[in-house]
């Protein structure tokens, strides 16, 4: 096979400034969690990028001097020549596989907490930080602004001497040289206020210092947020945004453009977002610019992608989470192997992990952010170690990971389903609004599995205890899922509470089986993740009265760490759902439930039709702990009985995906160090 001829645009070399990308895949700039502190883990990150076929690889955001500073989440930073040497690794591991290196230089002004370093923050005008913490930034002077020239500049240099093959000036995300652009943090009086030519100047004389320090061998880009999504108090890409473009159209060698006012804009998740959302905000900077052009918009579809060319919106296809979700999605066209993407399903698990200040995540790519610490390649894997066969029970995220990855390294494999259909939790959540692209994870892998022969499939086989030994394999995988439990304990309640046995008290279990509901609906969310919104939407749409009640202060509140909650809580606003924050549940009985004020006490009541208790949940391991006592007995050549996914911990969906790839990647090799590789501090 071989690149379906449709698709060669997306193959086609461009030039950008004095280096040529050898195709129009782009890996933008994205966090890994991982930054300065972990070089090589970065490296390898970006390696396997590369190597997947992605023509040029960006680094994350990467801090221009201390002032800068974004601790404890993982930025990168070109301070000295410590990082200079550490970056290196990167640019060389980039190179490697031929494509061009690309680093994102950043100052965050009243966006970085400073936090390690104590900087004071700066700011074009004084104010107060973009995020909650005491203090604020204050307005720089001039003597200021030369400064922040000089940083860009010696960044710049370092840059190069590292290896890079594009620089960028970076102006999205609310960050310092957005700061000036913006009418909304810009209220100075001098030549870099007031007017936009003025509010603009800063970042003319940042690429044109940039362009005179490197441009001679590194291209050099601008990242520019041509829409802040604030209507007319702020840039526009109908009015500041275009005219910002049109005065800088010829001066870098290339514009990476895409929205801001918040980091969840830019890459919003498909609950609230289709491929190429970013089209209608972006699409005008080509025609204003001869200059290469790149943007996002969680490109997944191949045929999406060479419209994207064809229509003349950009010159390349940027991605980011698609880059992660698969990173050799290039390769996968190229060779016409289009039917095996991993399609980013818009979850943004990824993005929670560097709002954790964690390594990067992935709901598809299990891999992601293993490639240094265990070793992991998200193409390549061991062959079996044994003639050993493997019954995995479960047909959920964690079994057909499982199954897979065991039937991509030769095992003989016996996946047994007690449903009809394969998917479990994903068949059964992707069914809730905005989250149908959920169901590519049950997808992906259901179609692959029919590519190994090794693997036999069997729906409709719910196992007991003696139907697994009689099989007579000799490793046993349980992937069985967990149950919504039904006593309150969530994470706010430890205790069991007061609550009926009624046949109008509900768990989420029971609306995916189809038990009728009432109005009006009271859900009860002490989970905070995605699912009490996206029901309490579901029950609203199908027009009942809905109110969703939480212990915290916002509507799925762990949401945060997906840049979803703002949007969750405003669609549930705007459709007329209740919100009643604030609110543990005491007692729940016969269409009444009661409350305590989280913080005062005070006790309230609220009727109901239907209360639904999204909490907590409990393992499914029945069968494990029939298996355990009969191996007693009966061991045979059973050599193994091992839970994975929600079966062993109740957890996300990409978490589940992970247990499963683990078992199925470490059976049979030898024994792994307890703790995988870590980055330690370099100790002279």
């Amino acid at each position: 096979m071989g690149c379906n001829p449709r698709y060669e645009i997306l193959f086609e070399p461009v030039r950008i400034g004095p280096v040529t990308a050898p195709n129009r895949f782009y890996q933008t700039p994205h966090a890994t969690g991982m930054g300065h502190l972990k070089p090589q883990s970065s490296a390898a990150l970006r390696s396997i990028k590369a190597e997947g076929g992605w023509g040029v690889v960006s680094t994350e955001y990467c801090s221009i001097h201390p002032s800068s500073d974004d601790s404890p989440f993982g930025f990168l930073s070109l301070w000295d020549e410590d990082d200079v040497r550490d970056l290196a690794h990167t640019a060389d591991a980039i190179h490697a596989h031929g494509s061009l290196a690309a680093v994102e230089l950043w100052h965050g002004g009243a966006h970085a907490n400073n936090r390690l370093t104590r900087e004071p923050m700066i700011a074009p005008s004084a104010q107060p930080p973009k995020f909650v913490q005491p203090g604020g930034a204050r307005a720089m002077d001039r003597q200021d602004i030369r400064e922040f020239r000089r940083w860009q500049r010696e960044a710049a240099i370092r840059a190069k001497r590292a290896g890079f093959d594009i620089v960028y000036c970076y102006a999205g995300h609310d960050y310092l040289p957005f700061q000036f652009l913006s009418r909304r943090t810009n209220r100075r009086t001098d030549e870099y206020g007031g007017s936009l030519e003025n509010r603009v100047r800063l970042l003319r004389e940042m690429i044109e210092d940039t362009k005179d320090t490197v441009g001679a061998t590194c291209a050099v880009a601008v990242r520019l947020a041509v829409d802040e999504l604030h209507g007319p108090l702020g840039i526009t890409s109908q009015g500041e945004g275009r005219e910002i473009i049109e005065m800088l159209a010829e001066l870098p060698d290339l514009w990476d453009v895409n929205v801001a006012g918040a980091l969840g804009n830019d890459s919003k998740s498909s609950r609230f977002s289709l491929e190429g959302y970013q089209e209608e905000h972006v699409a005008f900077v080509k025609t204003v610019t001869t200059k290469p052009v790149v943007s996002v918009g969680r490109f997944t579809s191949p045929d999406t992608m060479v419209g994207q060319i064809r229509r003349g919106i950009q010159d390349f296809i940027g991605a980011a989470r698609p880059s992660i979700a698969d990173p050799f999605l290039p390769t996968k066209i190229f060779e016409g192997r289009e039917d095996e993407i991993r399609e980013c399903i818009g979850c943004n698990i990824c993005r929670s992990a560097n709002n954790e200040a964690v390594p990067l995540r992935c709901t598809q790519n299990p891999t992601i952010g293993e490639e240094w610490r265990r070793g992991w390649h998200p193409e390549r894997l061991a062959r079996k170690g044994s003639e050993a066969r493997v019954l995995v029970v479960g047909g959920g995220p964690a079994g057909l990971e499982c199954a897979l990855t065991l039937g991509r390294r030769g095992y003989g494999v016996l996946l047994a389903e007690a449903g009809n259909a394969l998917g479990g939790r994903v068949s059964r959540e992707a069914t809730l609004p905005g989250l149908g692209a959920w169901a590519r994870v049950r997808d992906h892998r259901v179609h692959m599995l029919g590519k190994h022969d090794t693997v036999e499939i069997y729906p409709g086989s719910r196992l007991g205890a003696e139907d697994v030994l009689s099989l007579g394999v000799e490793h046993v995988v349980l992937a069985t899922g967990s149950i919504w439990r039904r006593d309150g304990v969530g994470s706010s309640v430890e205790v069991p509470t007061e609550i009926a046995g009624s046949q109008s008290i509900l768990t989420p279990d029971d609306i995916f089986a189809g038990v009728t509901v009432a109005g009006p609906v009271l859900v009860y969310d002490d989970e905070h993740y995605f699912m009490g919104g996206a029901l309490a939407e579901k029950f609203r749409l199908a027009g009942h009265d809905v109110a969703i009640a939480t212990p915290l202060p916002v509507v799925s509140s762990w949401t945060q760490m997906t840049d979803e909650q703002f949007f969750v809580q405003k669609r549930l606003m705007d459709n007329g759902v209740d919100v009643l924050l604030s609110r543990s549940l005491l007692s729940a009985s016969e269409g009444v439930a009661e409350f305590a004020c989280a913080y005062t006490g005070r006790i309230t009541r609220r009727d109901f039709g239907t209360l639904v208790l999204v909490t907590g949940r409990l393992a499914e391991q029945a069968l494990f702990d029939d298996l355990s006592v009969a191996i007693e007995s009966a061991r045979g050549a059973l050599r193994s009985i091992t839970r994975i996914g929600d079966c062993l911990a109740p957890s996300s969906i990409a978490d589940a995906v992970h247990s499963g790839h683990k078992f199925a990647r470490q059976l049979d090799l030898p024994a792994v160090a307890e703790v995988p590789l870590r980055e330690r501090p370099f100790l002279p």
